[in-house]
Order: structure tokens, then sequence, then C-alpha cells
């Protein structure tokens, strides 16, 4: 049996639910997004009207900013919509309105596959806990230009764009299906749905190898559908795991069973959280360095993030045995992230929550900063954490 620090066991001792001696954890976790709240105030004051946030460097006191058709530009509003949900701070929620109505017009962009993170993670979240009734049109409408991306020859979701007849697919396209499975569910149109898994069966099919890991990108031939190559671009060698690509992985199939209740994909969730578990490289603390074929370096703060938040929702739907294993290792995630060496002082880093993740490596692009999603992810983790011990669901569905 693997030891831990003592830390750590006092840690897991007082994760047993919200009627266990004082409720420390849940009491910390509160804390945590209280702190979070004054940390993003900061943060909104350092980045001009019509942009978004995205990281900050320390050595030349920079924040990195966006536009609103960025990836990452819904993360921000959607970090204040999950700090509004837990603390019902209304200037959090005024900002996140703010900035809201920035983005909408992406509603119609049909130029990224990435109008899953920016519109779900922002607007998925204001209908959930701020709800206006033009959201629903704004989600549908989302979900309307992301399908326009989807060829039927491949049986996937354009990731990017290319001047040739490659079609680009990344893992990542998968956390974009959930805005797909949400407005099918809310309009009753299958199409989205259909879409939707379509691209989860084929990115089984291509992209992953026998041992669980993940291909970065698959270049398929748009009129054929055959596989030209499979490679990496942000990660050490086309051969190699790339640590956020993991966390893609076994959070993006973790969501589908969610929505489908196809064993196939549980199972498929568990095998990616086996291989990330029980790699070899996986450090004590549980934060991976940013690709799994490495053993020293950067660590990835915000594929920690995003993993833990995933074995959360994963211990859901398996039996107690495995969602015990589940849980204590995104709690160990949860632990070291909330610890010194990983979360920011009050006041620092520009405003942002989290240090150390990795955005690219090879480009020499965003490495060991603060990143917004890293943020995101955090939250929505802890916040989980949060319930799951108060015996809550963490989706009606």
């Amino acid at each position: 049996m693997k030891s831990y620090p003592i830390l750590t066991i006092c840690l897991l001792l007082l994760l047993s639910g919200c009627q266990s001696s004082g409720n420390q954890e849940i009491k910390k976790i509160e804390q945590i997004c209280k702190e979070s709240v004054e940390q993003y105030r900061i943060l909104s004051g350092l980045f001009p009207h019509g942009r978004f946030p995205v990281s900050y460097f320390v050595e030349n006191d920079s924040l990195a900013v966006t536009s609103s058709g960025g990836w990452v530009s819904g993360f921000y509003p959607g970090t204040l919509l999950y700090l509004y949900e837990e603390t019902k701070d209304e200037q959090t929620l005024a900002e996140a309105e703010r900035i809201l109505q920035l983005l909408e017009k992406e509603q119609f962009n049909t130029r990224t596959h990435d109008i899953g993170f920016m519109m779900y993670c922002s607007f998925g979240n204001a209908l959930r806990v701020a709800p206006k009734p033009e959201y629903h049109q704004i989600l549908e409408n989302s979900a309307k230009s992301l399908i326009e991306r989807y060829e039927p020859n491949v049986g996937c979701i354009k990731s990017w764009d290319s001047s040739d007849s490659s079609f680009l697919v990344i893992i990542d396209n998968m956390m974009n299906l959930e805005l797909l499975f949400h407005v099918s569910e809310t309009t009753g149109k299958p199409i989205y749905r259909d879409i939707a898994i379509s691209h989860a069966d084929h990115t089984i099919q291509n992209h992953f190898r026998e041992n669980y890991s993940s291909y970065h990108v698959v270049n398929y031939d748009s009129k054929t559908g055959y596989i030209i190559q499979k490679r990496t671009a942000q990660g050490l060698a086309d051969e190699s795991a790339w640590a956020r690509g993991q966390a893609w992985g076994i959070y993006g199939y973790t969501m589908v069973y969610r929505f489908t209740k196809d064993r196939k994909y549980l199972d498929f969730a568990q095998h990616i959280a086996d291989f990330i578990l029980n790699h070899p490289n996986l450090p004590e603390d549980k934060i991976p360095y940013w690709d799994f074929d490495v053993t020293g370096g950067p660590r990835d703060a915000s594929a920690a993030a995003i993993i833990a938040s995933g074995l959360l929702e994963l211990s859901c739907y398996v039996n107690n045995d495995m969602a015990q294993t589940y849980r204590d290792a995104a709690q160990q995630m949860l632990y070291s992230l909330s610890s010194d060496e990983y979360r920011a002082k009050d006041g620092k880093e520009g405003g942002f929550l989290l240090k150390h993740s990795v955005g690219n490596f090879p480009g020499n692009r965003d490495v060991n900063v603060p990143l917004i999603y890293a943020d995101y992810y955090y939250i929505e983790a802890l916040l989980r954490q949060k319930k799951l011990e108060c015996g809550e669901n963490l989706y009606a569905n």
C-alpha cells in the first residue's frame, strides 16, 4: 500500500461527510472559495474592456489576454459563476454577467471547435446558477455552430482548419461534446446527440493506444475518412502521453457516460483512469509532469485539476471500492493543489488561483505559469468534492 504524508492522512480522515467532526474539509473548501472571490477581484481590474484573461507572467508582471474568440474565453466567466454558486457574492455575479455580454456573439462562430469550452463553460453554468431565458437560445445557436464542423465521411468534428484535405482532430475536442448533449436534451433534437456519439466513438477507435493513452492529434483525409497521421502538437513526442490530453480523455468519456448511460464509455473512462493513476511517472503528490513520458521538468496543475474533477464524477458511477480509489486520488490532487506549492498566495499571481501549469511546452508558450482553465477546473473539482461529501448528486440526470 502506498504511504502518504501524515497531513494527507489527516485530510482524508476529515473527508467523511457533512456530519463529521465539525466538517473541517467542507469549511476549508468554503474558505478557499471566499479567498478566490477576492483573488478574482484583483484579476478583474487588470485586463482591459473587451478582453479575457489567459495567464500571468511573474517575471515581468504582465497579464496575457485574449479576445472573445479565444478558446479560453469561457473559463473566466465560468469560474466566476462557480464562485457565485458557492458564495452568493453579488459583485462576482455582476462581473460574470458583464463579460457574458461580450462573449455572447461567439454563439455564431463556426471557425472553432472550442465553442463548447467557450459557451458551455460560461452560459451553461449561467443557465444553471443564474438563469435567463435567452441563455437557452444562445446555447442552441452555439451547438448549431459547432456541428457545422462535423464531417460524416470522417465521423468527427474538425478541430483545426487546414489548407488541404487534412481533417485534424485533437483529443481536446471530447470536451466540446457536453454542449451538444445538453442542447439535444433541452431541445429534443437528436442530431446533436448523434454527432456527439459519432465523435466519441471514432475517437475511441482512432485516438487511443492499447494501453489507453491518447494521441494528441489524428489527421484524417476529409474525403475518405482514412487516417493520414497520428502525432502530437503539445506533447513530448508523437508516441508520448501528453498530460492534459489524458485529462481531457478521462473527463470527456465520463461525461459521455453521464448523458448516454452506455457502459462502454464508463469502462473506457476507467481504463484511462487506470493508465493515469498507475503510471510510474506520476509523482507522489499526484500532480503530473506536463507529459507522462518525462520524469522531470514543469508540472501541469491544469491537468491535475481536470483529472481530479473527472475522477470525482467517475466515482459516482462505479462500485464502492473503485469509487473510493478515485475519490482518494482526486482528494490527494486537490490537497496538493491547495497547498502553498501550487496555490497562489493572496494578492499574488495577478489574481489567478493556481501556479505551475503548462500550456504548450514544445512551443514555449505559457510554461510554468497560472492558466485560466486550471482555475476553472480546480474550483469545479472543489465544488464537486463538497457536494459528494454532503451526499448530494452532482447532476440531476
